[in-house]
């Protein structure tokens, strides 16, 4: 073989058609270059696949934060049709979510005494119901029942010893902790003082909310945790939406507790940092089933019926319902009797009327809820608890302000509504009752301290920020201020 031989191309060998094929057919062998070419493109088309695979398990399975893993397994209640994080069974849900999360560290300052047990104090000897303080056994002191209880019952459940692992964990280092809790009773010192007569006769407890307030500010910021972090990773309770009033500007930067955003500026709470909280209903929650053939009323509200600034749509709801047949709307300030009175109407009622008042929310949207008296909200600007697991489109009806006072308007739509829809109504608000008893061991409280335990990633981001940002003064909010509803609320009837 010479090297001419060599270098000449080898033309391809056809091979004879096989007897099982058609005659039709030749096998031909696919060249060198054609090999490679088909491996190349299916290499790219694997790897294409592999890449969007990735990206859709980034968007569409988000990393879990506490975690270096995906995680699928947070539970859905099965019997409920809007999503849930919790089931009935707190202690499988709990345990599901402490394994997957893990617990929120959260260290509860020993306050001095007067800023806890002294306001319950202060608040009884107020209305003569205490003669010597303070008590010998704390135990023996009840905190009074109100609306903005809520503080209350976060504090008894950190001091319980038999809480157990839930979304957060008490920790007695606070070398160990994530957050810090400030059990103030700001709600209760708020009201310590009971109205006077004008005459001013039996004024002058001694007790003062304001002096209260700068004495805490000047306490935390001897501690050298509120130091460590401008406060970022501290939590506040402030559910009366004057709570906290003084300082509420010195104590932003940690996590707020709040009933809504009605007094507070954009630069200083948010739905992204803090966390809104249902008001602590009033009237007993229905004990009865479902079904309409009780409530004879179509419409109820009781309540105060001039009310300042967004509340003023109340005195215009009065005049174009109070007229109207099957629809009772009185005027009553919280008292016992108006309580008894609630209940009964509540009760007996298929729609429950949720007017703005001074402020975008109250407590009467949660006592119409446990009531399974469908809410009719009208309240443009309203924030509500636990969104994200709570639908409440399929528990109230929203209509904006404007519409909801055209004469007949609302009347005319809620005649429209059927006995099945009302029905319907009932089930939902029965799956999520529990999201507004405080007293339940997997209600409120527990969906108070996930939605805390939340926070954790954004507080730890906004530390980092701080670290490394020139402190400057600025005229308008930063990005990392998202404001709260600045919209018109939609209709839905």
């Amino acid at each position: 073989m010479n090297l001419n031989d060599r270098t000449k191309p080898r033309k391809p060998r056809i091979l004879p058609p096989s007897s099982s094929s058609s005659s039709s057919e030749t096998l031909t062998p696919i060249p060198k270059m054609a090999r490679k070419s088909i491996l190349k493109s299916t290499v790219v088309t694997v790897l294409c696949v592999f890449g969007l695979y990735g990206l859709s398990t980034t968007f569409f399975n988000p990393i879990n934060p506490y975690h270096s893993r995906l995680d699928l397994s947070l539970p859905l209640d099965s019997s409920s049709k809007s999503l849930s994080l919790l089931s009935t069974d707190s202690g499988e849900n709990l345990s599901k979510f402490s394994r997957n999360f893990g617990p929120v560290k959260v260290y509860m300052y020993d306050l001095p005494r007067k800023f806890t047990y002294g306001v319950i104090e202060s608040y009884a000897v107020a209305r003569g119901g205490l003669e010597k303080v303070p008590v010998d056994d704390v135990s023996s002191l009840k905190y009074p029942g109100h609306q903005h209880s809520g503080e209350w019952y976060l504090f008894s459940d950190l001091i319980r010893e038999d809480r157990g692992r839930r979304y957060v964990v008490r920790v007695s280092d606070p070398e160990e902790a994530d957050l810090f809790y400030v059990s103030f009773f700001s709600s209760l010192s708020l009201v310590v003082n009971p109205i006077r007569p004008a005459n001013g006769e039996g004024a002058g407890t001694g007790y003062s909310d304001e002096e209260m307030q700068e004495s805490l500010m000047e306490w935390l910021e001897q501690q050298e945790y509120w130091k460590r972090n401008n406060g970022r990773d501290h939590v506040f309770i402030c559910q009366d939406p004057n709570a906290l009033h003084l300082i509420v500007d010195r104590v932003k930067n940690g996590v707020l507790l709040v009933s809504d955003f009605g007094r507070l500026r954009s630069d200083t709470a948010s739905l992204v940092k803090d966390v809104i909280l249902p008001y602590a209903h009033r009237i007993k929650s229905y004990s009865g089933e479902i079904g309409v053939e009780n409530r004879k009323s179509l419409l109820f509200f009781m309540g105060n019926r001039y009310r300042k600034e967004g509340g003023k749509i109340r005195d215009l709801l009065f005049q174009i319902l109070e007229q109207e047949e099957d629809v009772i709307i009185k005027h009553g300030a919280q008292s016992r009797e108006s309580r008894r009175m609630a209940s009964q109407g509540m009760h007996s009622s298929k729609f429950c009327l949720h007017p703005a008042g001074d402020t975008p929310s109250a407590c009467r949207l949660f006592d119409a809820i446990v009531s399974l008296c469908v809410p009719v909200i009208v309240s443009d600007q309203i924030e509500l608890p636990f969104e994200d697991v709570i639908d409440y489109r399929k528990i109230a009806i929203f209509v904006d302000s404007t519409s909801a006072v055209k004469p007949g308007f609302l009347v005319k739509n809620l005649r429209k509504i059927t006995r099945e829809r009302i029905l319907e109504y009932q089930r939902e608000m029965q799956e999520v009752t529990r999201y507004f008893e405080y007293e339940d061991t997997n209600g409120t409280v527990s969906e108070i301290w996930r939605q805390v335990s939340m926070k954790l990633p954004l507080i730890k981001l906004m530390i980092n920020r701080d670290k490394r940002l020139v402190k400057r003064e600025m005229t308008e909010p930063d990005c990392s201020c998202l404001c709260s509803n600045q919209s018109e609320i939609r209709t839905f009837l």
